[in-house]
């Protein structure tokens, strides 16, 4: 299956980097959050994604566009004639996978942006997620998972960690105040979905949101099914985020780098 990964967005809940690229290509440990998405995708055996662009799109193209040179030990020897290449590699050390960005628009809504994608698929199913997250999801577990119901959608639903603390009231007296714990958050649908070519159906240009009209109507169908996943899940949407991947990073505590496991 192809991956497709939605990162067009213009990010301004973390504006503070997006303004300067977007959001995808903000760093965790020295690496964009898109190619850890990628990692854990690579992982399972995905090697072929198909990005979402749209918002500086130019700086998803030349990392790509560069990215073997990045990982790789060269001599640039400009002694040589023309004729020659001036360039030798010693090693590399990039990934084996195919990408291709596409430009779907500045300000295409999500559903748009996957429909665009459209030709680069075909009639087959896909993987789909955001450019922002990251998780420990098991992909092969979810991608069995989503064969063996015959849907035509698969969410991966998670529970997000609270950040604020709990209010017991009776009546306008606090009882207590506590941490937020995984009990008091419903699930929400954190990517990482598997997809039947037959969402295109459902998307009906570019002012869709995929979250919206699509979604709700493939759920009043009975065509979204949910593959609950009560592991690690983290989305980076403010700088608050962020720091936090990087402290599990920096640690060795990143439960998404499942390529070291």
């Amino acid at each position: 299956m192809k991956v497709v990964i939605l990162a067009g967005g213009y990010g301004t809940r973390i504006s503070e980097e997006s303004q300067f690229r977007p959001k995808p290509m903000i760093e965790i440990g020295g690496r964009p959050i898109l190619w850890h998405i990628m990692k854990e995708y690579l992982y399972y055996g995905f090697d072929e994604f198909i990005i979402c662009a749209g918002y500086k799109q130019e700086y998803i193209k030349n990392y790509f566009a560069h990215y073997f040179l990045q990982a790789s030990d060269i001599s640039f020897d400009f002694r040589v004639t023309k004729e020659k290449d001036h360039r030798e590699i010693h090693a590399s050390t990039y990934e084996p996978w195919k990408v291709t960005v596409v430009d779907t628009g500045l300000d295409t809504m999500t559903g748009g942006r996957v429909k665009r994608i459209q030709p680069y698929i075909g009639d087959e199913p896909f993987l789909l997620t955001y450019g922002d997250g990251v998780c420990d999801v098991p992909m092969d577990k979810l991608v069995a998972f989503h064969q063996q119901h015959g849907r035509i959608l698969t969410i991966t639903a998670v529970k997000p960690e609270g950040r604020f603390g709990i209010l017991d009231l009776d009546g306008d007296h606090v009882q207590s105040f506590r941490e937020k714990n995984p009990a008091d958050v419903g699930y929400i649908n954190g990517g990482y979905m598997v997809c039947q070519p037959q969402i295109f159906d459902y998307i009906d240009g570019d002012a869709i949101t995929l979250e919206s009209e699509p979604f709700e109507s493939l759920a009043e169908e009975g065509q979204m099914m949910a593959y609950r996943h009560n592991g690690f899940w983290q989305c980076m949407d403010t700088l608050r985020d962020r720091k936090k991947l990087e402290t599990l990073l920096s640690a060795g505590k990143a439960p998404w780098k499942v390529w070291d496991a």
